[in-house]
């Protein structure tokens, strides 16, 4: 295999003209930049995450998965082999609750990249209907991702490719929050990627609905008017390395071991609520133990 990328978080080799192996790695970044401490596991439930929900969402839309196994065994658990496919130079992104950098913009202008919300809404409050609003994919060397309008991705690939676009990550985003709420979760924000087949055909790619891609919060924890849940995401690393002061460029802060062992806990609990996987739950109780008997 050939190392063709290195990302951020994965790794990704060609084999063959057809296939790639992506690899999820246990590194984390924050503000677009790797911390030196890399999270244990976390690759790995990465991947399976986003296999789960590959499987989940077949019936709704194609995906680029060809195996989760047959990949070099030193990889296995943290890899899946993947169709290549041209991609579609858009980050799909779908909000139902409004919070994050959404939140921002609509303080600012009352909207979200080109889309008008009503006045008097709260931080984390659920909007009437989920909307769409992509943003550019841009290389980490050449700076951030940048909000597009609907007008902005129809100039870039087309009204036809453009309306799928839309319509296809609006209607997983809804199929994927009533599975998760099914499960006591909410899924409030998340970003798809789409090739295009030989056929035309639109393709998920990358990753689905994982910690890294998406917003979740627990139900039980939603409250309106009360601000934002605890997420099942890595914004405990954000907010300890906004704590030290750091100005957001390389290199970034070491993580302390209870921030370690918090994301950790709070990748698997999200796995663990998703797919049932019994096996999440008691390295959740072992880790969660650990953290007790070191304090």
């Amino acid at each position: 295999m050939e190392l063709i990328h290195r990302g951020k978080v994965r790794d990704v080799y060609q084999d063959g003209a057809d296939e790639l192996v992506l690899v999820a790695s246990d590194r984390v970044s924050v503000y677009d930049v790797v911390l030196p401490t890399p999270i244990p596991g976390k690759g790995e439930m990465l991947t399976r995450l986003s296999a789960w929900w590959f499987d989940e969402l077949a019936d709704q839309v194609a995906n680029h998965v060809i195996s989760t196994d047959d990949v070099p065994a030193e990889l296995k658990g943290r890899a899946m082999r993947v169709r290549k496919l041209p991609i579609v130079q858009v980050e799909c992104i779908a909000r139902g609750h409004i919070t994050g950098s959404g939140w921002d913009a609509y303080q600012r202008t009352g909207a979200i990249n080109d889309v008008r919300l009503p006045e008097g809404l709260v931080e984390a409050q659920r909007l009437d209907e989920a909307i769409f609003t992509p943003t550019t994919k841009t290389p980490p060397e050449e700076g951030h991702d940048e909000p597009m309008t609907y007008q902005q991705v129809v100039d870039l690939v087309g009204a036809e490719l453009a309306a799928q676009l839309r319509d296809t990550t609006l209607a997983l985003f809804e199929h994927g929050r009533r599975v998760a709420e099914d499960r006591g979760v909410i899924l409030a924000d998340t970003k798809f990627e789409f090739g295009v087949g030989p056929d035309g055909e639109l393709v998920l790619a990358d990753e689905a609905l994982t910690c890294d891609s998406s917003r979740y919060w627990a139900l039980e924890d939603y409250k309106l008017g009360g601000g934002v849940p605890k997420s099942y995401d890595k914004q405990v690393v954000r907010d300890y390395a906004a704590s030290t002061g750091w100005d957001k460029k390389p290199p970034g802060p070491e993580l302390p071991d209870e921030v370690v062992t918090e994301t950790r806990i709070r990748y698997l609990s999200l796995y663990e609520r998703i797919t049932g996987d019994p096996a999440a739950r008691a390295e959740i109780e072992r880790l969660a133990q650990e953290r007790t008997q070191a304090s």
